[in-house]
């Protein structure tokens, strides 16, 4: 009879999630009417789990800035109409850094626009160097960019093609031989001799150069100054150094963080700018670092328009809790965390608690529509950020509805 082997401790299973990146310089332009292949909708089996979304050169006139505030610029306004009822949450847009963390991981994701012209790839170069020194992150024991697990960095980061003249550039794209173009590329000059860029990866280059075109057209500059076509905008990615092999076994240590890439590809289908927009697709495989979520949300039971809405809800041991964390109760769809349906102050509304589990409530007449699927967000204020949603759950319709179920004091982020 065999021996039977001791019984290990069940490891987290490995995941893979579908990330699908869109960089594009939108010249101001307004959106066209169907971004379907932009995003990927038109495919039979649309298999994605987040979409990342940069866009420069945004309409940055007084009205513009006015509805940029109220989160309805029309080109975030558009992305929202179309992503929402897939149930893609909306994030942040427009030169930033969002730094995310997954399964334990860190994740950093950058959208860039770096300085234009043939002469000043130097200062390219220097502000990319600038904006990797100077991301600072608040909120506790978040590591330094560089130590992040991944990073995404894309954008209209203008590196053009050195040497060649006009007319062999057009000829190489038109006969698609844009390999004969790639050994004088800025950037992958650059990756060639700085350390630190060379650390970034990218896709090959097997579309056209996306700058510059006549607007609302296919045709590269027609104008006097006649441009010369450049792959201005990219899609990088970093990934965090992985541990040496073992000097005895002479075996790397299996991947627990992998990103592949499925596709580098350009639209040229769009025509509203002068730039081509560019989408990467990658297959991110992790081994999970925490099994547990920080926050778990449980409705309790079957909710009607008759009772008290209970909510029981678990925080590990080492979440930073603050009085001013609140929960929101939003319809499936959300565009944003400020589209709650209504809201309570967890210290304000607890009802009990005991061994690590909560319980707060909704007076249900403070609910002011009924119909459809709902769920929750935990809000936490230390960290700045939703950190626990519920699974969607219906309302049985009733009668007693609020006319200001929200008051003065609502929370706004």
């Amino acid at each position: 009879m065999a021996a039977e082997s001791p019984r290990k401790t069940t490891e987290p299973r490995s995941k893979t999630l579908s990330i699908h990146v869109v960089t594009w310089n939108v010249a101001s332009a307004a959106p066209p009417l169907d971004l379907s292949d932009l995003l990927q909708l038109n495919k039979d089996n649309l298999n994605l789990d987040m979409y990342v979304i940069g866009l420069q050169e945004m309409n940055c006139g007084i009205m513009s800035l006015l509805s940029d505030t109220a989160f309805e610029d029309p080109w975030s306004s558009f992305f929202m109409d179309v992503l929402s009822p897939l149930s893609f949450v909306k994030g942040n847009k427009g030169g930033v850094n969002i730094c995310l963390k997954l399964y334990g991981y860190y994740i950093s994701i950058v959208n860039c626009h770096l300085p234009p012209h043939m002469a000043n790839n130097d200062q390219r170069l220097e502000h990319f160097d600038r904006i990797l020194e100077m991301q600072n992150f608040e909120g506790q024991d978040i590591p330094n960019i560089l130590d992040h697990d991944l990073i995404l960095w894309f954008g209209d980061m203008n590196f053009r093609i050195d040497d060649f003249g006009l007319h062999f550039v057009r000829e190489s794209i038109k006969n698609r031989r844009y390999s004969d173009l790639w050994e004088k590329d800025q950037l992958s000059i650059a990756k060639r001799h700085d350390p630190l860029l060379r650390e970034f990866q990218e896709g090959p280059l097997l579309f056209p150069p996306t700058y510059k075109f006549d607007k609302n057209s296919n045709n590269y500059d027609t104008s006097e100054k006649k441009r010369k076509p450049a792959w201005t905008d990219r899609i990088l990615w970093r990934l965090k150094r992985q541990p040496q092999a073992n000097p005895q076994t002479q075996r790397p240590p299996a991947p627990n963080f992998f990103l592949s890439l499925r596709s580098y590809v350009s639209h040229m289908m769009y025509c509203v700018s002068d730039h081509k927009p560019v989408t990467s697709t990658f297959d991110l495989e992790l081994k999970p670092l925490v099994s547990t979520p920080p926050i778990t949300l449980m409705p309790e039971g079957l909710w009607t328009m008759e009772n008290v809405m209970l909510i029981s809800y678990s925080l590990t041991p080492d979440f930073p809790s603050s009085p001013w964390d609140w929960i929101g109760l939003y319809k499936v769809g959300l565009r944003h965390i400020n589209d709650y349906v209504s809201y309570v102050w967890v210290r304000d509304n607890q009802v009990s608690f005991s061994d690590g589990l909560s319980q707060v409530y909704f007076n249900i007449s403070d609910i002011p529509e009924t119909e459809g699927q709902f769920l929750l967000c935990y809000y936490s204020n230390n960290l700045h950020s939703v950190v626990g949603i519920s699974k969607p759950f219906k309302i049985q319709p009733g009668s007693s509805l609020a006319e200001d179920p929200l008051g003065e004091s609502q929370p706004h982020i």
